[in-house]
């Protein structure tokens, strides 16, 4: 029995001894692991690098409508090709085999790719023709020295980024212009380069099958400006593009605009351009995490906001219409007129004369915007300078429709009373000159005087006004200077000697007669005699032509705020009534003239006020008309003019009935249906 306890005692004290070497080696173990395992993830702590970029969100234009909401410039979903830096190979040749692999599958799609580099294609490399400011920055941007030439910069960026002879000659020209286009566009984490737009589904779903071999290319689904009717005022609209320099670039940031990349597109003309801060929205911002050179996340830390929607005053049916009476009115004159074979350019302003909100305004020749955009050059270089809006920029003298404002003048000083007569005999005499009318009006008033369009009386006129007197009265009714109209306007300049320094002839004592009947070396725009028109329907009263009617949240939801009217000037101070009674009879005897049936203006059940002119040009001599409608009551003032033609005044009934043909509820509309009831 002793035995046998001797032995479990001996068992128990062996069984315990080897579990405590057990558990002090487990524990030993686990000790060492635990070790091993904390360095280890602490070492890797320490040698983790992790970077945090940001990259732009960008927000969506807003969309520019016509009066009744009818879209002219809207957005699209469509898909931009791109290049990402996170993704893109750090080898120079690595890279260089993605960009020529892409490359070839967009020239197989049909497709373009962005290179602006001022060099031209092929070889021998020359730089191209009107690009002085961008190869100064090229050479500046490859650091070489002003000497070097466009064969210099190419070798310099083939050396730069390795593009190797295993390419052709063709081949390492497209490489190197991508790689100045990523370089001009600040290539980086933080900026995309955009490397081809707009691409169809077909070539976006070759592409994506193939990303695989091409790090970095990648598709984004965006909002593409997309023209709906580039036949609306195309000139007034403008178009956007690319920021082309980073001279543009630096002036956006110094205009404001400090959250532009390199990669945005902007407004480049028109309203495009003046109304950019407001339609380009506020880009959102996406926040890219980089760990030891790979992605680790992306999240976006702010949303993007829509642009806002600009509603414009022009109707676009309105607009096409009197686009339409001005061309057919041109092909009249050279079917039927020999002196005016070559009348092919003109232009047409519509004004509302509540506010000088512009309802219409042609110009010929013009253009489709789509057109311009797909092949520019050949717009540009077309017959009669079709870029040119003749509406706004075109200078010309006004010849007699400027009367009113020499008759406002002499009206409102006291220089002459309606009463007032001057004796026209066809001939007269200042100092030793001659001077002539076209009719012989005897002893004439101010009132019959701008019905006949008497050049005597005007002449008397101008000269007991004088010239100072005359110029304040051209300024008061906006001449010599720009008008304010949102998408820009020429000013032109007034008949006066510093006119007549800049343009170096002399200064004769005989051009202020010719400047009182609006010849000598004055030139205005149609939109500027448009507004003098508009200014004597409204008792003097000068408001700011203007496009714009109302500003809208992105989706045309919502109306953010209405443009409001601009009284700019108040120009008879005096005489008011006596002013303009007396001019407002005299054009509405002007309108009441014989006039072929078609365009006579008497049977309308409203009276219209017009002054017509026939100023000498080096076309020979223009035609222009100006007024308003109804003479009572106006509701439309209009400009009409054409280059080397005649009969302006011809266009008044059909631009009156366009007019109330869109417009059925007005006075004009009412008075254009009760005329054809008559009618039948």
């Amino acid at each position: 029995m002793k035995e046998l306890l001797r032995q479990i005692s001996e068992f128990l004290r062996s069984s315990f001894l080897i579990l405590l070497v057990l558990a002090s080696s487990a524990f030993a173990i686990y000790r060492l692991l635990h070790l091993q395992i904390v360095e280890a993830n602490e070492e890797a702590k320490q040698t983790e690098v992790r970077s945090v970029y940001t990259q732009v969100i960008p927000a969506t234009r807003g969309e520019i409508v016509d009066c009744t909401g009818k879209p002219i410039v809207s957005n699209k979903i469509g898909y931009n090709l791109i290049i990402e830096k996170a993704y893109f190979p750090s080898d120079n040749k690595e890279g260089n085999a993605v960009i020529h692999r892409i490359v070839q599958l967009l020239r197989e799609s049909g497709y373009s790719w962005n290179d602006t580099m001022p060099v031209t294609k092929q070889k021998p490399y020359q730089f191209e023709r009107n690009r002085d400011r961008d190869v100064k920055e090229l050479k500046e941007n490859l650091h070489l020295n002003q000497y070097a030439d466009a064969e210099n910069c190419i070798d310099k960026l083939i050396a730069d980024y390795e593009i190797d002879d295993t390419y052709s000659e063709a081949e390492r020209r497209v490489i190197a212009g991508i790689r100045y286009e990523m370089l001009l566009r600040d290539f980086s984490m933080s900026n995309v380069f955009y490397l081809s737009n707009d691409i169809d589904l077909k070539t976006v779903t070759r592409i994506k099958e193939l990303r695989l071999t091409m790090n970095g290319v990648n598709i984004v689904e965006e909002a593409i400006r997309t023209i709906e009717n580039g036949t609306i005022i195309p000139h007034e609209i403008g178009y956007v593009g690319p920021i082309y320099s980073q001279e543009e670039y630096e002036e956006l940031l110094t205009n404001g605009h400090d959250d532009y990349v390199l990669s945005d597109s902007v407004g480049k003309s028109g309203l495009e351009m003046a109304c950019e801060p407001v339609l380009r929205g506020d880009n959102g911002v996406k926040q890219i995490t980089v760990t030891n050179g790979e992605v680790s996340s992306v999240e976006v830390t702010e949303e993007a906001v829509g642009g806002q929607t600009i509603q414009l005053t022009v109707n676009s049916d309105l607009q096409t219409k009197m686009q339409n009476i001005l061309e057919e009115h041109c092909q009249f004159l050279r079917d039927t007129e020999r002196e005016c074979k070559d009348a092919r350019c003109g232009a047409i302003v519509l004004l509302d004369t509540t506010d000088n909100a512009v309802l219409g305004m042609a110009t010929l020749p013009t253009y489709d915007l789509s057109e311009l955009l797909d092949d520019y050059k050949s717009v540009a270089e077309q017959e009669d300078s079709p870029l040119v809006n003749r509406a706004t920029d075109g200078l010309y003298r006004p010849g007699s429709t400027f009367k009113p404002i020499t008759a406002t003048a002499g009206l409102d000083t006291g220089t002459i009373s309606g009463r007032t007569e001057f004796n026209c005999t066809q001939e007269w005499r200042y100092i030793d000159m001659k001077f002539h009318c076209t009719g012989n009006h005897k002893l004439i008033n101010v009132r019959d005087a701008l019905t006949v369009s008497c050049n005597i009386f005007f002449y008397e006129l101008g000269t007991r006004l004088g010239l100072d007197k005359l110029l304040d009265y051209e300024r008061m009714y906006g001449l010599g200077a720009p008008l304010g109209l949102e998408s820009g306007d020429s000013g032109g300049y007034l008949a006066c000697p510093e006119t007549f320094k800049m343009l170096g002839i002399d200064w004769y004592v005989g051009e202020l007669v010719q400047a009182s009947i609006g010849q000598s070396e004055i030139q205005v725009t149609p939109l500027q005699m448009a507004t003098v028109a508009s200014t004597i329907a409204n008792d003097g009263n000068r408001y700011r032509p203007h496009l714009i009617d109302s500003y809208w949240d992105n989706a045309h939801q919502n109306k953010i705020a209405d443009k409001e009217p601009e009284l700019v000037q108040t120009v008879a101070q005096n005489n008011t009534e006596l002013v303009y009674s007396n001019i407002e009879a005299g054009m509405i005897g002007a309108a009441q003239t014989a006039m072929p049936l078609k365009y006579d203006l008497n049977d309308l059940g409203i009276d219209v006020a017009i002054k017509t002119g026939t100023p000498q040009s080096p076309r020979g001599t223009d035609s222009f008309v100006i007024g308003y409608a109804p003479a009572e009551n106006p509701e439309v003032a209009f400009c009409a003019m054409v280059e080397g033609g005649k009969y302006a005044k011809y266009m008044v009934k059909a631009i009156l009935k366009a007019y109330g043909e869109e417009y059925p509820d007005s006075q004009i509309g009412r008075a254009f249906r009760i005329a054809a009831r008559r009618a039948d």
